[in-house]
């Protein structure tokens, strides 16, 4: 996953990744998918990195960054290459035994004439993907009003357990004290298959029909099991993404038309698989029913409480379908088909994207004298985007038109003007951008730019700009009901109604673990711990999605020292982010005329309220800045010494209220590097090392990375 400037989650939509300009982003999720889409090793020409907002000139959403990656033109690139790539995972890991990894490549081109040419691409990678194993209990202190921790905690949530999270418990009454009580849920590891499979492949045809005029047709497609995250844990299998481009380029116009088909397959849901194979095996009611019957049992025949809880949940549990058996494996296959996560896992996805834009340099042609006589440089350019995806009643419906595929478009045009100063050594740049979304009011996009260049090799940069980002079909119309949760979309037209009547989850488990608290220890009823505590309860004060924003300042350096031998760039910046999208959880009292004063009632037990995840905007303002320095040292006989730093901190966050994103970047990453291309007629090399510092609190990554990337061989 590529990204830069930090604030990303595993979806990552704050990046844009272009592939020859064109947007290789799954639809519904407004992301790429890895690199499903992406050219092969074989056929990357080179890389360009906007590192920070790019609104202006690329549209919206590139807030963090953007990538462009521009593949091998077949006129300049011709004849017949192969890649293959080996290598081992999964030694000394107590979850699997050693898995080859395998990346086969191939490349072929040919022009006739200067006039036609065809490019195929095509890439096939296998291997065994990371085990998500991680044990640590998300809820330890579930029941620690009744002392029972660690093991003993009949609520355990671990991480990378399914089927025993908040929407699987049930706050029982034993012996006139309050359990918090989960289903036993499964691991992770027995629920998917981590196999690894990503066929992808391309072909072009380009055509010249005269000599500064070039029209290309590109197909480009992705297949796809894996593992992949978002809120929840997905195993995809035989996800696909296609793709149909057509390009005409000349000196002064650009026209890009493209469609992007994405079909999610027989993917599904593990966090639904799990619990719903809980369920087919004995409904929650039922299962909660067993257990306390069978806990009052032992304790009236002199069992610990602790040894009542465990002899609880065994008797409840009896008859679980176990994890590698026949009956487990039928489970997955059924469950992996029903597309209701109430009671299967499935993810059936139908998503399409349709994208024109054009750019033209105006000085180019058509004021060409106007360019002579006042040094000034005029491009405007143009897009128009809408996304389809098919209403399959559990991930997506239609509020507009039952029935219909739902459509969710925004257009939007620049005007960038450059002129130069002082015999070309000052260049300034101003563009100024405008978007509209078929549900936001119209936003401006200005970019300003300043660039010095004292002499060729030389060029200092100063930069202002801002940039918003529209909410993905997922964040504006998600309609999925997960494990006793509706994610709802942040319009109006998905979730009127509910914010204004809704509590935050927070303070209900707040309330709840209250009147739990004041039972079992102070020896009250429950009717007067509801009383007692009723004041913790908080309205919801979120409302409806808007687009996110960001202000930023970026000043720079890039030239050449030494003869040419040694290449320098570094950069600073600053950032202002402001509405942040994200997840707020609520509880509404399921009767809509229900009593004021029954609402903590109404909220004291899961069965008489209603729970949902919205999208929202965070309240937070976020500062952040860094640095970053990067040295390149051409040496003697080929050989290449590089290194780089960089350096990204949280300045602060106003009003913080917990939903901004979060700045999981380290402080410092360090790279450095030797190299050769060209070792002999038949040999190359390149070798990597890279440190960097912790971040997101040692969960994700120990304190030091070191990677050795790759050695190669090839002419």
């Amino acid at each position: 996953m590529y990204n830069t400037r930090g604030f990303a989650n595993p979806t990552n939509v704050r990046f844009v990744q272009l592939v020859d300009g064109i947007d290789n982003q799954a639809p519904h999720i407004g992301a790429p998918i890895g690199s499903a889409l992406a050219p092969t090793d074989l056929d990357i020409y080179q890389a360009e990195i906007i590192p920070g907002t790019a609104s202006a000139l690329y549209g919206m959403n590139s807030l963090n960054g953007m990538l462009n990656l521009f593949s091998k033109n077949p006129f300049d690139y011709q004849g017949f290459s192969f890649q293959q790539k080996t290598g081992v995972n999964h030694l000394s890991d107590q979850n699997a035994s050693a898995h080859p990894f395998s990346e086969s490549s191939i490349r072929w081109a040919k022009a006739w004439n200067n006039r036609f040419a065809i490019k195929i691409n095509f890439d096939y990678l296998t291997g065994y993907d990371w085990i998500a194993d991680n044990t640590t209990d998300l809820n330890p202190n579930g029941n620690a009003s009744l002392n029972l921790l660690g093991a003993d905690n009949p609520a355990s949530d671990p991480v990378n357990s399914y089927g025993n999270e908040s929407s699987n418990r049930k706050t029982l009454t034993l012996g006139g004290k309050r359990y918090s009580v989960a289903r036993t849920g499964y691991y992770e590891k027995d629920l998917a298959d981590f196999s690894l499979r990503n066929m992808k492949g391309d072909f072009s045809f380009h055509y010249k029909p005269v000599q500064n005029l070039e029209i290309a047709y590109t197909y480009r497609f992705g297949i796809l099991d894996n593992i992949y995250q978002r809120t929840n844990r997905f195993r995809l299998n035989d996800y696909r993404i296609d793709q149909h481009s057509l390009f005409i380029k000349s000196p002064s116009i650009q026209i890009r038309a493209y469609t992007t088909s994405e079909n999610t397959g027989k993917s599904y849901n593990i966090r639904s698989m799990g619990e719903n194979i809980d369920r087919t095996f004995k409904s929650d009611d039922q299962w909660f029913k067993d257990f306390s019957a069978q806990f009052n049992s032992s304790v009236q025949a002199g069992s610990s409480v602790t040894d009542a809880l465990t002899q609880a949940r065994n008797k409840a549990d009896a008859g679980r379908p176990q994890p590698h058996t026949a009956q487990f494996d039928a489970l997955i296959d059924k469950l992996g088909d029903i597309n209701n996560w109430d009671a299967g896992a499935a993810l059936r996805v139908k998503s399409w994207m349709y994208h024109l834009e054009g750019q033209l340099d105006l000085t180019q042609d058509l004021l060409k004298t106007f360019k002579e006589k006042s040094g000034i440089q005029l491009m405007t350019g143009f897009d128009y985007r809408n996304y389809e995806v098919y209403p399959d009643g559990n991930y997506f419906i239609n509020p507009v038109e039952a029935g219909k595929n739902l459509n969710y478009y925004k257009y939007g045009a620049f005007l960038q003007v450059s002129k130069t100063f002082f015999e070309e050594k000052v260049k300034l740049q101003g563009s100024l951008r405008a978007d509209k979304n078929e549900y936001f009011d119209l936003r401006w996009n200005p970019r300003i730019a300043l660039v010095y260049t004292p002499q060729n090799d030389h060029n200092f940069r100063i930069s202002y700009q801002n940039g918003y980002r529209f909410p993905s079909l997922f964040e504006a119309f998600s309609n999925v009901n997960s494990g006793g949760v509706k994610r709802v979309g942040g319009l109006p037209i998905m979730s009127q109604g509910i914010f204004e009547n809704s509590y935050f989850k927070t303070s209900v488990d707040a309330f709840q673990t209250a009147v739990t608290a004041d039972v079992n220890t102070k020896g009250l009823t429950t009717a007067q711990a509801i009383t007692a505590n009723k004041g913790l309860l908080k309205k919801n004060d979120y409302t409806y999605l808007k687009p996110e924003q960001v202000n930023s300042f970026e000043i720079g350096y890039k030239g050449n020292w030494l003869d040419k031998r040694l290449f320098v760039d570094a950069d600073f910046y600053y950032n202002h982010y402001q509405n942040f999208m994200a997840q707020v959880e609520v509880s509404i009292p399921k009767s809509k005329t229900i009593n004021p004063d029954s609402i903590a009632i109404y909220l004291n037990d899961k069965n008489t309220q209603d729970r949902y995840r919205l999208w929202t905007n965070s309240k937070t303002t976020v500062y952040n800045y860094g640095a970053s320095l990067g040295l390149r040292f051409r040496a003697v006989d080929n050989f290449i010494l590089s290194g780089n730093a960089s350096f990204a901190k949280l300045d602060r966050k106003d009003s913080n209220d917990g939903l901004e994103e979060a700045f999981n970047t380290p402080q410092w990453i360090l790279n450095v590097g030797i190299g050769n291309r060209k070792l002999t007629d038949h040999l190359g090399f390149n070798l990597n090392l890279k440190w960097q510092d912790t971040f997101y609190g040692n969960l994700l990554l120990p304190q030091e990375t070191f990677r050795l990337i790759q050695v190669l061989t090839g002419k």
